[in-house]
């Protein structure tokens, strides 16, 4: 696993683990868009991921990605936002 996928996973652990629908600085709500409803920043890199409460609390990471000004990098395909 190389080191950005450990920091990734790390992060996603600690800021999601409690109350992944609340924002804070580096959590947000997204406008409409293909990806997810939330985004969880990570210096250059973005966590997109949605949230289910029913029946239990959980979490989906939709995707993770590169950004770059209005557009992320997922795999080969770029976004625009």
């Amino acid at each position: 696993m190389t080191r950005q996928q450990v920091t990734v996973l790390d992060t996603v652990e600690r800021q999601l683990q409690d109350q992944p629908g609340v924002e804070t600085r580096n959590r947000k709500p997204m406008r409409p868009n293909p990806i997810a409803p939330w985004e969880l920043r990570i210096g250059n890199l973005r966590v997109y991921y949605d949230i289910e409460d029913e029946p239990e609390h959980v979490v989906y990471v939709r995707a993770v990605g590169i950004k770059d000004r209005n557009s992320v990098r997922i795999g080969k395909e770029v976004i625009r936002l």
